[in-house]
């Protein structure tokens, strides 16, 4: 490549996410990534894209409904860019309740959904049928919202290098040289950096750890159940997950995921006996707000930091993708207040 006008740090979905927004919009793109595509917490197997419960709106909720709406096209795009399938799908998701309260509670955020959500999707509250592919209920009743969407995180960083790649932009393994406006999309250790450089903490890893378990159920929806996500895939897997361990020994899959799957049967019977194919385990890059950071690089002129996905990364990198576009390549600021790093 004879020039670049952006170089991306990070070949997570941050990274990724941008450098092809940058690209599509005719910037010369390079993505370095140290390590590998997807080797830090992008690289799991779960792959929930799910809202926000409709209450107690603020603008990090707003920010995630509009990328959830954006992502049926954004992914597409990239799919026809690539060649290459991303695993998208928008088959809602069904959430037991627990008794009478959690009813109550759950038809007053299907209220509260009619107004938030403006007709653009459904939350609400149904009777369970007692289907096989249905979380147990206690009081008989579910929430079904028909926002949530499933990705599979590694056929979709792939199909975004193959998008960035068709557009001219590099993807480069190991190491190369900066070049142009540098956006650092760095996860947990980008994180680090940041808050070494900036003299305070502005975010730490969490680690988490997730299996997958071969079912088909390709147009099934997604199950939360006590804060575990059940996802059927369209490869013929099922994912579970994930913890949130805030102290552990080692970064690699442990005797949690044990407990995971138990967990998961307990909720969803048709589970039990399913083979496990793979277990997944990494940590994740949570900002001290638990919102995104995005913007400028105090004192960096020409960096740029998006980073603190942690679990809503894949839900959030198409709106994540856009605005930052905007930001390096236009200087247009639409950077939510709670998102940046001088808030924090």
């Amino acid at each position: 490549m004879a020039s670049v006008d952006v170089t991306v740090r990070g070949a997570g979905i941050f990274g990724l996410s941008i450098a092809w927004a940058c690209a599509s919009r005719g910037a010369r793109v390079r993505v370095i990534d140290t390590v590998g595509l997807g080797a830090g917490s992008s690289g799991g197997v779960v792959g929930a894209l799910s809202p926000h419960v409709p209450e107690a709106w603020n603008a990090k909720k707003a920010f995630q409904l509009e990328s959830l709406l954006m992502a049926g096209d954004w992914w597409a795009g990239i799919e026809t860019a690539s060649g290459l399938a991303s695993g998208y799908g928008r088959v809602g998701r069904l959430q037991p309740l627990e008794d009478g309260r959690a009813v109550e509670a759950a038809r007053r955020r299907e209220e509260e959904a009619k107004h938030l959500w403006q007709g653009a999707a459904e939350w609400r509250v149904v009777p369970a049928k007692c289907s096989l592919w249905e979380p147990v209920s206690p009081s008989g009743w579910l929430v079904e919202d028909t926002l949530s969407a499933r990705i599979s995180p590694r056929m979709a960083l792939a199909a975004l290098v193959g998008a960035v790649r068709a557009k001219g932009g590099e993807v480069l393994v190991g190491g190369g040289d900066e070049a142009g406006a540098v956006v650092h999309a760095t996860g947990v250790a980008g994180l680090m950096a940041l808050s070494e450089a900036l003299g305070r903490k502005v975010g730490s890893g969490v680690k988490g750890q997730a299996l997958a378990l071969r079912l088909e159920a390709p147009e099934a929806p997604q199950l939360f159940v006590d804060g575990l996500h059940i996802v059927p895939h369209a490869d013929g897997t099922v994912a579970v997950g994930s913890t949130s361990e805030a102290v552990w020994q080692d970064e690699g899959p442990d005797e949690a995921l044990d407990g995971l799957l138990a967990k998961a049967v307990a909720a969803v019977p048709c589970l039990r006996g399913a083979e496990m194919v793979a277990r997944w385990a990494g940590v994740r890059p949570r900002a001290v707000s638990r919102a995104p950071l995005l913007g400028e690089w105090p004192g960096r002129a020409g960096h740029y930091v998006a980073n603190g996905g942690f679990k809503i990364g894949f839900g959030m990198a198409p709106k994540v993708a856009e605005v930052m576009a905007d930001l390096v390549l236009e200087g247009r600021d639409r950077v939510p207040e709670e998102f940046r790093l001088d808030v924090i």
